[in-house]
């Protein structure tokens, strides 16, 4: 059977909404439109806003809403000036919308200056806003996870492999291809959780992963694997942004357990998306015939 892949971040989000008890992992996400983007920038105050169809994090931006407090002059205070004065400074709020996309940043004063913006950026093509999570950092930088789960030999679900992946400095996305650095989770997990605490992660991240594929599976039964771009936020409470129906694999080479790789590349060679790879074969040597 041909293996299933399915484009659609939102046709794939709608079928694990329909589980209730996987729907609690989804950010609030829903079809771009200046509506949706005024109600979540009020609620959360930083979204992304995504390609409905796309890999590798392009076309992706954030938007993050600000109040700042202005003097008179509309400038913001001086601190200094401020606590050496004895009188309190007259300042006024004022919100401002802030756009981050590849290492750019625009400055708005509205949401219709934004979403403007935005729509010569989007150029009409199917696009998705998406609650904003405070991702956990490493030296500073956010990092999210990739799960891998595939179908074992037994045609059951399996999570084979994880990584971390790292932004790059002041990139909006943590993709290896925008220059985002691979690291083990166990590497970015040490800094946040002691080993108990770490041990129930992955062992919670090996759970998800095998039943986001079974949830997708009810719609999409020729799946074979799938890629999960899980967040941990600052409570350590997982967020599944994403699934992947065409995941990378060859990125679980670097790591020095090769063990962890050659599992999952003998499933992906039982599903059918990779060639069976022949062992080098000593050239026969000729039989010399006795004199």
């Amino acid at each position: 059977m041909r293996i299933q892949r399915v484009s659609s971040k939102w046709a794939k989000t709608a079928v694990i909404l329909q589980n209730r008890l996987l729907a609690i992992f989804i950010p609030e996400t829903r079809k771009y439109k200046m509506e949706h983007l005024s109600e979540l920038l009020e609620v959360y105050g930083t979204v992304y806003i995504k390609p409905d169809r796309g890999t590798y994090g392009t076309g992706v931006m954030r938007a993050e809403r600000r109040t700042v407090h202005l003097s008179p002059s509309g400038q913001q205070p001086d601190l200094e000036d401020t606590a050496a004065d004895s009188g309190v400074p007259e300042t006024r709020e004022q919100v401002m919308y802030i756009l981050r996309y590849a290492k750019d940043a625009e400055v708005y004063n509205s949401v219709e200056e934004l979403h403007a913006a935005l729509i010569s950026k989007i150029k009409g093509r199917p696009y998705l806003v998406q609650q904003g999570i405070d991702l956990l950092c490493h030296q500073g930088r956010p990092f999210d996870l990739r799960v891998l789960t595939q179908k074992n030999p037994g045609g059951s679900w399996e999570t084979t492999g994880m990584l971390g992946r790292v932004a790059a400095p002041q990139k909006v996305v943590t993709n290896y291809h925008n220059g985002g650095s691979i690291i083990s989770v166990e590497a970015l997990f040490k800094e946040h959780m002691k080993p108990g605490e770490m041990a129930k992660t992955i062992q919670q991240l090996k759970s998800l992963g095998v039943k986001i594929a079974a949830q997708l599976e009810t719609a999409y039964p020729g799946l074979k694997e799938i890629g999960l771009d899980v967040a941990i936020d600052q409570h350590h409470d997982l967020w599944l942004l994403e699934v992947n129906t065409l995941p990378a694999i060859m990125v679980f080479k670097m790591f020095p357990d090769k063990s962890i790789y050659r599992r999952i590349h003998r499933y992906a060679v039982a599903y059918g998306r990779l060639k069976r790879t022949r062992p080098a074969t000593r050239p026969r040597r000729k039989l010399l015939s006795k004199l």
